[in-house]
This record gives C-alpha cells, structure tokens and sequence, in this order.
C-alpha cells in the first residue's frame, strides 16, 4: 500500500463522492493530500473522517482567476504537485430547448475552462514526472437525452488529455482520463428530480447497463490511483472506460 508513497496530490471537488474515496485512496497509498471544495462547509465530512492527513481548500472550480489563488495555496503547503486528479464537475441534464447561453457558459466553465487553467497555471509547480487524471465521462462516447452540453464538455476534457500530453510530455507530464459510467454518488441527488422521479431514473439506467447495477466510488478511485502512480508510467493521452458495458 505504498504506490503514490511521498507523492504529492491535489484533488479538486475532493468532498464527496468520487473525489472524497479518491483522497482516501491516496492516503493509504502514502501520500499527500489537498482537497478543493467550492464552499468551506462542504469539508465537515472530509474533517470528521480525514483529519489532518489532508489539506482543505476552498476553490471555484468555475473561475479560472481563481485557479491562481489555489496554486499559491499548494506552492505554500506542499512546495510542488506530482499528481493531480481533476474530479470537481457538474452534471446539468436539459433538453435542448431549454439551455440558455448562462447555462451553457456555466457548464464549459466548471467542467473545462476551470480546469484547462488549473493545470496551466501549475505547470511550474509540477514535478518531473507529474501525473494529471482528468474525470471525464462515457457521456463523450454515447449518445444519451438530454446529456448534450454535459456530454461535449467532458468531450472537451478527453481532447485535453490526449492534446495536452503531446504538449507537455517532453516535461514528464502526463495527462490520461477515467470516464465513468453512471455511479453510487450524491451527483444524481443534485439534478433537482423529486425522489419519484429520481427512483424511475435509477432503475431505467440500471436496466441499460449491462452489469445490471451502478459503479462504486471506489471502482474509479482504483484507477485513478493506477494512473497516479509510476506503475502507468507509460499510460499517456489515454483514457479508461469504468462503465459496466453500457458504451459497448
């Protein structure tokens, strides 16, 4: 249990879910751990549980100014990044008709622009070799109702991924991707469905999905924590599927 042992990590939307048994993954790996969250009060959980075997940080993943502040953040706690994990996102299901351009704007800008300039503002702080896991989703690979503006801003991510290792693996940066299917998080509770409404959503995703249930946060953490760690030194600009068949 010593994979990432000394390494440095900065997960951004670290405070549940995926983010949250990413972090405590990576701790019993052996490293050190930053975690984001849009508001301090998101951490009572992650305090309760974590304790001072990570660093808290609250950051807009939406403002990309912001990226700087949390890049000072991390150069005065840990002095450098070796791995990153770019979890915070949202998921914002609408037909078609009913997107406007402040939706769409939002959307791009916590799910890509705040992330593209995360990564380009630590670019000085990143060790030789760094690793950069973007969490994108198989939402880029399938078609699904209602996921359109979701889906092409994870699209984006996993363009980002195989462009920005071309680009800076000369430095020992790599960039790869998880994309998820649908998994056990408070995500879906954040779609503004009754509880009904939310139950029939549960079963009629579960009914497409060949392995008959939802993922587990800590079926995505698992990978995350192989493409963090030197064991996928030769994993660049890829991206792992973790969906139980439904993009078959």
């Amino acid at each position: 249990m010593d994979r990432l042992q000394g390494k440095r990590a900065l997960i951004t939307g670290g405070s549940s879910g995926i983010g949250l048994e990413t972090a405590r993954q990576f701790i019993a790996e052996g490293a050190r751990v930053a975690i984001t969250a849009r508001h301090s009060q998101a951490f009572e959980q992650p305090r309760q549980e974590l304790g001072s075997r990570a660093v808290y940080i609250a950051s807009d993943a939406a403002d990309a100014a912001e990226q700087q502040t949390l890049v000072a953040e991390i150069r005065d706690r840990f002095g450098g990044l070796d791995v990153l994990f770019v979890n915070a996102g949202i998921a914002d299901l609408r037909p078609v008709e009913q997107w406007d351009a402040s939706g769409f704007d939002h959307t791009f800008a916590v799910n890509v622009r705040g992330p593209f300039f995360l990564i380009q503002a630590l670019l000085p702080l990143f060790a030789n070799p760094a690793s950069v896991v973007l969490n994108a989703s198989i939402n880029a690979d399938i078609g699904m109702p209602n996921a359109s503006v979701y889906a092409a801003s994870k699209a984006a991510l996993l363009s980002m991924a195989r462009n920005l290792s071309a680009e800076l693996i000369s430095r020992g940066i790599r960039v790869n991707a998880v994309s998820p299917g649908p998994i056990a998080t408070p995500l879906y509770s954040k779609l503004g469905l009754s509880a009904t409404d939310l139950q029939a959503t549960s079963e009629a995703l579960q009914k497409q999905i060949p392995a008959r249930r939802f993922g587990k946060p800590s079926e995505i953490a698992s990978a995350v924590v192989f493409l963090a760690s030197d064991e996928s030194a030769f994993t660049v600009g890829g991206e792992i599927v973790i969906d139980g068949g439904l993009s078959l």
